[in-house]
């Protein structure tokens, strides 16, 4: 009987010490950047079950790829070249490989300083061209390649800032629930409503078009809530979150909520802004204060209530994004030249630090 309990604490034991050399499962992500200093284009890093991060490499050189997405299928991944030539940006596409991206295609943007792209399911393409004030319309064809551009949607108008002298297209989306481009523009600062009619190349405006936000508001990002009903639109200049909803296929704004401390004074401005896969918090990035801002959002009105700021550990916090499970935040600081990646509690909604990395000029995080 001895001898069975011996073995059976010595297996016990090899067992034990087995799962502990287990390695940490990764999941790894793109990074993308501005190449205006020691960035070359587009880097991958991984992010281990504890939440500490390291680097793997350069996947792709490209200039300013300050902003990526991916096909559904993760076969291909596509990134903007926030640049300027003769009055057009770029959008390059790459196939996806375990150790690299290899370079497929490049299309014209359709304007200056493309600074979103976004793909649906059907692998139709929209970019956002902040300096050209417009949105163009793209597609993916079996070889990972990008059509050439196949539409434009011009925007016109002005706000009411410096900021706002002409259109600046600075996000554009699918919408999950129904066949609609939603299109953020912060130079106009409005959201503007149009379908694609693929036959015509063009895009057709929704009878109502338009949803002006408040003045000088400078909507900037937005984000669907799980629900498919509610978009909260994060306004970079006045340093709110607008809570917009859908009545008899009018769109409005419902509430408006601040982004920074009551008591603080000294410059800001919005980046970005992103829900929980479960549709119970909302966060934003605040460059200047340098944080994240948390909200609680109530299931039944969508409304959102103040649950704390975490310091981002970096100047300019841009693009931000939670790991598939939701389990961590990770933060690019664009001036710091770091990545940080925070624990997050599912119940609480707050962040807890967990790692740092250096990272040449990140501004854009894609799982």
């Amino acid at each position: 009987m001895k001898k069975i309990i011996t073995a059976a604490i010595i297996i016990a034991l090899f067992s034990c010490k087995s799962q502990t050399m287990k390695p940490q499962e990764e999941t790894s992500f793109y990074v993308g950047t501005y190449t205006t200093g020691a960035s070359k284009g587009i880097y991958k890093y991984k992010i281990d079950a504890n939440g500490k991060l390291s680097k793997v490499g350069l996947m792709a050189t490209a200039n300013n790829p300050s902003f990526l997405a991916k096909t559904k299928d993760n076969k291909t991944l596509i990134a903007v070249e926030e640049t300027n030539e003769n009055g057009t940006g770029a959008v390059k596409s790459f196939k996806i490989l375990k150790d690299t991206l290899v370079f497929v295609s490049k299309s014209k943007s359709g304007g200056a300083h493309p600074c979103f792209v976004n793909v649906n399911d059907k692998n139709e393409v929209l970019v956002a061209n902040y300096t050209g004030g417009n949105v163009g319309y793209l597609k993916i064809d079996d070889a990972n390649g990008l059509t050439n551009l196949l539409a434009i949607q011009q925007h016109t108008g002005k706000g009411t800032t410096s900021r706002q002298e002409a259109p600046h297209a600075h996000a554009t989306w699918f919408h999950p629930n129904k066949e609609e481009v939603v299109s953020v523009d912060l130079g106009t600062n409005e959201l503007w409503f149009s379908a694609v009619l693929e036959d015509e190349k063009t895009f057709a405006y929704t009878p109502q078009k338009t949803l002006k936000m408040a003045a000088g508001a400078g909507p900037r990002h937005l984000a669907f809530h799980p629900n498919k009903n509610w978009m909260y639109v994060l306004n970079e200049l006045n340093n709110t979150v607008s809570l917009i909803k859908e009545k008899e296929e009018v769109y409005f704004i419902d509430t408006t909520i601040t982004m920074l401390p009551k008591d603080y004074s000294e410059y800001s401005s919005g980046a970005d802004i992103h829900i929980s896969n479960d549709g119970k918090f909302l966060y934003a990035s605040n460059r200047g204060h340098n944080s994240i801002v948390i909200y609680k959002v109530n299931a039944t009105n969508g409304l959102l209530t103040l649950v704390g700021f975490e310091n981002t550990r970096g100047a300019n916090p841009r693009n931000f994004s939670l790991t598939p499970d939701n389990t961590f935040l990770i933060v690019a600081n664009q001036d710091a030249n770091n990545l940080i990646s925070f624990q997050r509690n599912k119940e609480t909604g707050l962040l807890t630090f967990v790692s740092e990395i250096s990272a040449p000029k990140p501004v854009c995080v894609l799982f």
